[in-house]
């Protein structure tokens, strides 16, 4: 089925829905509706949802399903927002950072190439600085 336009093709204004009609009884309504926010977004966007529904939000699961890094699943995510009229925090580029480095060491603990101990000292230094 296809996807209910959403700006004039003619202009660029904002259309708006005036009627509707039922298969079953005929039955007209004639009125004027305003679409959803979900139906405003373009296709890249709710295929981008769809995706994150499915992974049940887990980003790390979307990383591996879309082939793309961390940074750039949470980059897609806060574009969404905002399409969807919603404020994004902005994370300060130290906690981002810092954030990146705790992963880096989680993933080198999970390897098994550092101790729960040394993973423990090495976070406990990011903390500090």
């Amino acid at each position: 089925m296809r996807k209910v336009l959403e700006t004039c093709p003619t202009c660029g204004g904002e259309l708006t829905i005036t009627g509707l009609h039922c298969r079953s009884c005929h039955t007209r309504i004639e009125s004027e509706y305003s679409t959803c926010r979900f139906c405003r977004l373009p296709q890249q966007s709710l295929d981008f949802i769809e995706i994150f529904v499915k992974n049940r939000g887990n980003i790390k699961e979307m990383e591996r399903e879309l082939e793309i890094s961390y940074p750039t699943v949470r980059s897609r995510l806060n574009d969404v927002i905002k399409e969807l009229g919603y404020e994004v925090e902005v994370e300060s580029p130290a906690s981002s950072e810092m954030a990146e480095e705790r992963r880096a060491i989680l993933k080198q603990l999970n390897a098994g190439e550092i101790s729960a101990a040394e993973a423990t000292e090495l976070i406990n230094q990011l903390r500090g600085k």
